[in-house]
This record gives structure tokens, C-alpha cells and sequence, in this order.
């Protein structure tokens, strides 16, 4: 991992990546009274055909070293990361803003499918469907289209943090 100190200007230290994702493992919810404003909400920015930028609030989970996200294939983000993988998420928590840059791959393996429904199931009562390699549940946000949803896995490939408490800070992280 290289690392990019873009508070320099301000003498404060380079981050560390583990604190962040120590904050990620210990779970973000997007329950109401949970975060940000009110909740945590992650924003999916994808590209469009012709080439414009697309952001959409989705219920994604950081787990086992990636961010995950669902959605219907024929939504506007569903669309574009079938024609075009790269992506970034972000999140506003009450110590880190963070931005992750990566490439968003369908998941077909039934058994991740499954252990990814068992980790939303926590909030967000979806269960895999009789395909095996999506989900349903008797609801969800209307921007995910109807189900199928299916199932995303974006690997970091960079990422921006701020550390918005004291000391404060700014780090630019490239995964190799």
C-alpha cells in the first residue's frame, strides 16, 4: 500500500489505513439515529453512457476486506457498472469521511450470495432467491428496482480519508 499525505500543508500526520478499517469492520448502519445527519448512508457514484456521473444512495456493508452493495440489473447503476465497473463509495462516519475507489464485479457464487443475505439480513430482512444467485425480500429502497437484486463486490483500489476529529488529517491510500 502507498500512502499520500494531503494535509502536508497543515503538518498533520500521514493516516493509517487500520483504524479505518477497524472502524468499517465494527459495522455502519444505516439505521435511523445510527449516524451522519440522522444515519450513515453510502453514495454509489457510477458512469453513464455518455460518460456523466451517477450517484445513488445503496445499503452496502464493508466485509472481509471489500464493500458489497445490491441492486437490479436494470437500474441506472445496475446498467452502468455492467457497461463500465468503475465506481467509487463514500461515507460520512463521525470520524472519518471516506472515499473508495474500485471496480464494482457481480458475485454468482451461491454460497457468497448467501453469506452476503445473512449479513444484510441484520437490518434488512432479504433472503436469497430460488435462483441462488440473487436476492428478494418483501421490500427495498425503490431506487433498487424490483427484484432479482443482485449481489456487488467493489475490492478497494484506492481510497481518500479525513479524519474529521482532532487531530485531523488527510490520506490518499493506493492498494497494490
Amino acid at each position: 500500500m502507498r500512502t499520500k499525505n494531503l494535509a502536508d500543508l497543515y503538518q498533520l500526520a500521514t493516516l493509517d489505513w487500520d483504524p479505518i478499517v477497524a472502524r468499517l469492520d465494527a459495522g455502519v448502519s444505516q439505521a435511523p439515529g445510527t449516524g451522519g445527519p440522522d444515519r450513515h448512508t453510502w453514495w454509489l457514484a457510477t458512469i453513464d453512457a455518455d460518460g456523466r456521473p451517477h450517484v445513488a444512495g445503496v445499503g452496502a456493508l464493508w466485509h472481509d476486506g471489500a464493500l458489497w452493495f445490491e441492486t437490479g440489473a436494470e437500474t441506472r447503476k445496475g446498467r452502468n457498472v455492467a457497461r463500465d465497473p468503475r465506481c467509487t463509495l463514500s461515507l460520512a462516519m463521525h470520524d472519518y469521511d471516506l472515499v473508495v475507489e474500485g471496480e464494482a464485479h457481480r458475485v454468482t457464487d451461491p454460497d457468497v450470495v448467501a453469506e452476503m443475505a445473512a449479513q444484510w439480513a441484520v437490518e434488512w430482512p432479504c433472503r436469497v432467491d430460488d435462483s441462488g444467485v440473487a436476492l428478494t425480500a418483501d421490500f427495498s429502497a425503490p431506487s433498487a428496482g424490483p427484484p432479482p437484486w443482485y449481489v456487488y463486490r467493489v475490492t478497494p483500489r484506492a481510497a481518500t480519508a479525513l479524519l474529521t476529529v482532532e487531530p485531523g488529517g488527510a490520506t490518499r491510500f493506493t492498494f497494490d
